[in-house]
């Protein structure tokens, strides 16, 4: 039954595959559990409902996308979305946090709108194939800078902006990790991202650079504070019509970006480059968001982190579903989940990265029309610290380029659209 309805055997994987790759995904993002909150509370939001609250949209939105789209991606409340919740909304604009959960909720719907009247899968099947593999190549980047950033191998320096940081234990601990990991890979044992981060968890236990926790289970806290707070009629305001704008473009082409990538890597791409169950993705993720707003929680979107559990051989929407699970018993064991820490999952996210970055071999670089834009979609997601933003500089570089070689028929009318779009995006600075 549960075989059968997962497609497990048709797409070539096991119960044990879909158990240790959603398993996986679950470590590689439980950190949201903990930032989240952190980000949010900054708000004046309750920090102890925003950990049950960030727990329960995550599960709900990576339930949607096992059960509904029946596909190995898992979702939360988006970083950078969280971000600009608070730092741009609430304490740059002075917009309390009630009308911005608001200017969430009527995001999500809007959303969900053009999910269903498929105007988002327009717009993945129109981005073009170069920007799609430039897309993941990218964001493989960007993941692997994160868990160089979270090791502390790389640190910010004044003068070059970044540099090699200190070999403390810690350094050493998630070098070690690495290592592992990537001898765990080489030797092609399933599960070796999984395995990973126990071991390097382990090693770091057994050096004293851990703390166990104080207690194994915790009672969630209440979601009284948060749950159903949000003001939809004050954000009707024309003035917010920006801010309602920015969360749509950025949760559009960050969930985008994240779809097309991790779609390569599950193997939901067909032979004419479009990817496969994109409708119900798309549609869970646009009520994730709305569930999530009603909730106490900015958006909630598709996570890169699901390429991790991809990458240990989930296929199927039953490793979403485990991730679920897990999300749920963090409910009562975030003390437990606590103890892992970043540099021990810094590793899984370097590797996710050389894995996301191999189907760069397939863009024509041949053609600089095609090459320079993918160029810029790729080294600008790392350097500017956001998916969306390299995707901008694809867009509007992809159009100009065609544009010069008089290659028009390469563009169309959709894509002129979404230059246009990026324009405002990277004017508004999102």
């Amino acid at each position: 039954m549960l075989d059968k309805y997962f497609s497990i055997t048709e797409r070539g994987s096991s119960i044990k595959k879909e158990i240790i790759g959603g398993a996986t995904t679950f470590l590689t993002m439980a950190y949201i559990i903990f930032v989240n909150p952190n980000i949010l509370g900054d708000a004046g939001m309750d920090k102890s409902a925003l950990i049950t609250v960030t727990i329960l949209a995550s599960v709900i939105g990576t339930i949607l996308a096992g059960v509904w789209a029946r596909v190995p991606y898992a979702m939360a409340p988006g970083m950078g979305l969280n971000a600009f919740f608070t730092y741009t909304l609430v304490l740059g604009a002075g917009v309390p946090w009630q009308t911005a959960l608001g200017v969430v909720f009527i995001s999500g719907v809007v959303f969900l709108l053009l999910t269903v009247t498929k105007v988002r899968t327009k717009i993945i099947h129109t981005i073009p194939l170069s920007l799609r593999l430039a897309t993941g190549a990218g964001i493989g980047l960007f993941i692997a800078f994160i868990g160089f950033k979270s090791m502390g191998l790389v640190v910010a320096n004044p003068a070059t902006f970044v540099g090699l940081g200190k070999f403390t234990p810690t350094l050493l601990i998630g070098i070690a990790g690495l290592v592992i990991t990537a001898v765990l890979e080489v030797k092609k044992v399933r599960g070796g991202i999984f395995y990973g981060i126990i071991i390097t968890t382990i090693i770091a236990l057994i050096a004293g650079q851990v703390t166990p926790p104080d207690s194994l289970i915790s009672m969630p806290p209440s979601i009284s504070p948060l749950v159903l707070q949000l003001d939809v009629l004050s954000a009707l305001k024309f003035s917010l019509i920006g801010a309602i704008f920015s969360f749509m473009f950025v949760d559009l082409f960050d969930s985008v970006g994240t779809i097309v990538a991790c779609s390569y890597e599950a193997g939901f791409v067909d032979k004419d480059g479009k990817v496969e169950h994109v409708d119900r993705i798309l549609e869970a993720d646009a009520v994730a968001t709305v569930a999530g707003a009603l909730l106490g929680t900015s958006t909630t979107t598709t996570y890169i982190e699901s390429a991790s559990g991809i990458a240990n051989g989930a296929k199927t929407g039953f490793a979403s579903v485990v991730t679920a699970g897990l999300f749920l018993l963090a409910l009562l064991f975030a003390p437990i989940i606590g103890i892992v820490p970043a540099y021990a999952t810094a590793p899984a996210l370097i590797i996710v990265g050389v894995y996301m970055f191999k189907n760069i071999k397939q863009i024509n670089f041949t053609d600089f029309s095609d090459s320079i834009p993918a160029f810029l979609t790729i080294i600008l997601m790392p350097l500017t610290y956001s998916i969306s933003t390299g995707l901008s500089f694809g867009f509007i570089s992809f159009i100009l380029l065609k544009s010069v070689a008089g290659k028009f028929e390469e563009i169309s009318w959709l894509m002129w659209i979404i230059g246009a779009l990026s324009v405002v995006n990277l004017w508004l600075g999102v």
